[in-house]
């Protein structure tokens, strides 16, 4: 089979250099694994990280890839809940199931865990034409949402339900403000956040606000403004009279870090919330604890979710109550201006790849 594979890293981020499809063995699963033929992976920044061997080196040749759709051709002998031609996707968090972090349904937390096509390896990911994972490790998609959409869910999904309603308890009425509206993670937190009847303000690039709106924000406010966050605030009194309520944010959805995090410390209300994962733009941030003692915020680190998590998230989209939003789809030959795209940030919604 056909497999994109790297062999070296790419800390100039140049993928033409490094990116290669190459033919490779066929995977046979073993006893308690699954075999399956890719119709759609989805790209996430792990990839980026990968390839450029930071914040850790990774297992090489490599193959990249977290996110991936497909059908069951083969299953090994213990696996019963699975069976040839069922439509899956993928649950890219591979834990060790028996430690008290995964008996405890944290398996996020477990210390064994790895992110599949980051982390595993040698060439063991989803880009590639057939590949395998642990039977715990795939969901089953209803017939109602394409393989495409459900590669395009698979890790943000899940982790943007992980953040608002395993990290953050959401409640119906809030105030929430997802910062990235237009990325694949702030697609979804949008309609998360309407899903459980909140109002939603979403900051993203001026290109990207319309469409923040049409699927589903109250408000979209330019971030790339130095004083973004003053707007936001003058929302929230707007909201705060309607709702006769103090002003301000109770959710903070958080997953671009870099200058924007002291400016989102003082949106919060009083014991109010701002959950964070992945930092894209940037981790080594400067925190005014006055924003953090005084008020009694509570900051919550989030990162993937559960299995369950993935297929409560992935029923509500059958439901029609939460769509995948795609930017664009490539082919793996195309891969590496697949990828370029996505460090560039012009883009809404989440980039896929196929085979072919």
């Amino acid at each position: 089979m056909k497999a994109l594979v790297y062999e070296e890293y790419a800390p100039d981020d140049n993928y033409e250099r490094i990116l290669k499809l190459k033919e490779i063995s066929d995977p046979v699963p073993k006893s308690n694994e699954v075999v399956f033929k890719v119709k759609a992976t989805g790209l996430n920044y792990d990839d980026i990280w990968g390839m450029r061997g930071k914040p850790i080196q990774i297992p090489m040749p490599h193959i990249s890839g977290t996110d991936a759709a497909g059908e069951i051709i083969a299953v090994g002998e213990d696996v019963t809940t699975i069976k040839v031609g069922d439509r899956i996707v993928s649950h890219g968090n591979i834990s060790c199931r028996v430690c008290n972090a995964c008996t405890d349904g944290r398996e996020y937390d477990c210390r064994e865990r790895k992110v599949w096509g980051f982390q595993t390896g040698p060439l063991w990911g989803g880009y590639c034409e057939i590949t395998h994972l642990p039977e715990v490790n795939v969901a089953k998609i209803p017939d109602n949402i394409s393989y495409e959409e459900a590669a395009a869910a698979s890790m943000v999904l899940t982790t943007s339900w992980h953040m608002l309603v395993g990290r953050a308890k959401i409640k119906p009425g809030q105030t929430i403000l997802i910062m990235g509206g237009g990325s694949g993670m702030g697609t979804f937190g949008i309609q998360i956040a309407k899903l459980f009847d909140c109002d939603v303000i979403t900051t993203a690039s001026p290109d990207k606000l319309d469409r923040c709106l049409k699927i589903g924000a109250d408000y979209a406010v330019d971030h790339r403004k130095e004083d973004w966050h003053k707007e936001v605030f003058t929302i929230t009194k707007e909201l705060g009279k309607k709702k006769n309520q103090s002003p301000g944010v109770d959710i903070i959805f958080e997953h671009i870090g870099g200058s924007h995090w002291n400016k989102e410390l003082t949106l919060l209300k009083y014991g109010a919330t701002l959950v964070t994962t992945g930092a894209t733009t940037g981790y080594d941030v400067k925190s005014d604890l006055r924003h953090i003692f005084f008020k009694g915020t509570n900051i919550l680190g989030s990162t993937q979710g559960t299995k369950t998590e993935l297929e409560e998230s992935i029923y509500w989209m059958s439901k029609g109550k939460i769509k995948s939003i795609i930017d664009s789809v490539y082919t793996f030959e195309n891969a590496a201006n697949a990828h370029k795209k996505m460090l560039k940030g012009n883009i809404f919604g989440k980039i896929l790849m196929k085979p072919d």
